[in-house]
C-alpha cells in the first residue's frame, strides 16, 4: 500500500488524456499532473532543450512527494535516457514502449504507421523498439508538428474543417502505404482520434499512448504492491502558464472525470 499521489507531466493540455484512463483505471489514486502550457510545444525543440524541460518537469513532480511518475509526452518519452530514469529515487513510465508494445500485438500485416511531433520521429524511438518487437516490420513515419497547436488551441471538436484538412495533408502518404496499426505518437493527438480514424477507415487500429501507459502503470503498480488504499483520489493540476485557460480546457479533456484545483507555477526554479 502507498497513498501517495502518482505524477504525470507533459508539455501541455495532451497529457490529460493519460490523466483520464488513470482516473478510469484508478479511481482511488491521488494524482499530480504538470502541463508546461508557458513552453509548449517540446516537439519543435533541440534534444538539450527538451533534456532540461524534462528535468525541470520532474523535480516539480519530486517535490509533490510522488510515488511514481509518468511522463505523458511521446517527445520525453523519445528523448530522455533510459539510464537517467533508473537513477530517479521513483520508478519512471514513458509512453513511447507502452505505445510501441500494443502496436505489435495489434498489427496483423506488419505494416505499422508512427505520427508524433518532429523530435519524436527524429529519435526514431519508435522504429527501434518495433523492429525488435516485431521481425520484418514496415514502419511509415510522419512527423504532424501541427497537430499540438491545433488541439492546444481547441480546433479538435469532431469534424472541425481546419483539423479535417491539416489531417489530410499530414496522413494521405500514411495511408496511402496501406498501415494497419497507426501509433499516435504523442499524447495530444488522441484528440482528434476520431477524425483521424475517419481519414484512415475502420481496419486501421489506432493506438493511443495514454492509454497504453495507463493500462501498464496499473499492472506495474499491482505487481509492486503500490496501490493507494482509498476509495475516491483527488486530482491536482498545476502549469506554467494561465490557469484560466487550462482549467477551461481541463474539463472539455477530462469529461466525467475532471474536477480538481488547478494552481501556476514557476517552473524555472526547479
Amino acid at each position: 500500500m502507498d497513498n501517495r499521489p502518482l505524477g504525470v507531466f507533459d508539455s501541455g493540455l495532451g497529457g490529460l488524456t493519460g490523466v483520464k484512463e488513470l482516473r478510469r483505471l484508478l479511481p482511488g489514486e491521488d494524482i499530480v499532473y504538470f502541463g508546461d502550457t508557458g513552453r509548449v510545444p517540446y516537439g519543435s525543440r533541440g534534444r538539450d532543450t527538451i533534456l532540461q524541460y524534462a528535468r525541470q518537469d520532474i523535480a516539480f513532480l519530486l517535490s509533490k512527494n510522488v510515488k511514481y511518475i509518468m511522463a505523458a509526452c511521446g517527445t520525453v518519452s523519445s528523448t530522455y535516457p533510459a539510464a537517467e530514469a533508473a537513477k530517479l529515487p521513483v520508478p519512471y513510465l514513458g509512453v513511447v514502449s507502452t505505445a510501441a508494445r500494443e502496436a505489435a500485438v495489434a498489427t496483423r500485416s506488419r505494416k505499422v504507421g508512427v505520427i508524433g511531433t518532429a523530435a519524436t520521429i527524429r529519435s526514431g524511438s519508435y522504429e527501434t523498439l518495433l523492429r525488435q518487437l516485431v521481425p520484418g516490420v514496415e514502419i511509415v513515419k510522419r512527423a504532424c508538428p501541427m497537430f499540438v497547436p491545433l488541439v492546444e488551441n481547441g480546433y479538435f471538436n469532431d469534424g472541425n474543417p481546419v483539423a479535417k484538412l491539416v489531417i489530410e495533408e499530414y496522413l494521405t502518404p500514411v495511408r496511402a502505404a496501406g498501415v494497419d496499426t497507426l501509433i499516435l505518437g504523442c499524447t495530444h493527438y488522441p484528440l482528434l482520434k476520431s477524425m483521424i480514424g475517419a481519414f484512415m477507415g475502420p481496419d486501421v487500429a489506432l493506438i493511443d499512448p495514454g492509454k497504453a501507459a495507463a493500462d501498464a502503470l496499473k499492472s506495474m503498480l499491482e505487481d509492486k504492491g503500490l496501490l493507494a488504499q482509498r476509495s475516491e483520489g483527488r486530482a491536482a493540476f498545476y502549469v506554467s502558464d494561465s490557469v484560466d485557460t487550462f482549467a477551461a480546457s481541463a474539463d472539455v479533456f477530462l469529461g466525467p472525470y475532471r474536477g480538481g484545483s488547478v494552481e501556476q507555477v514557476a517552473i524555472d526554479q526547479f
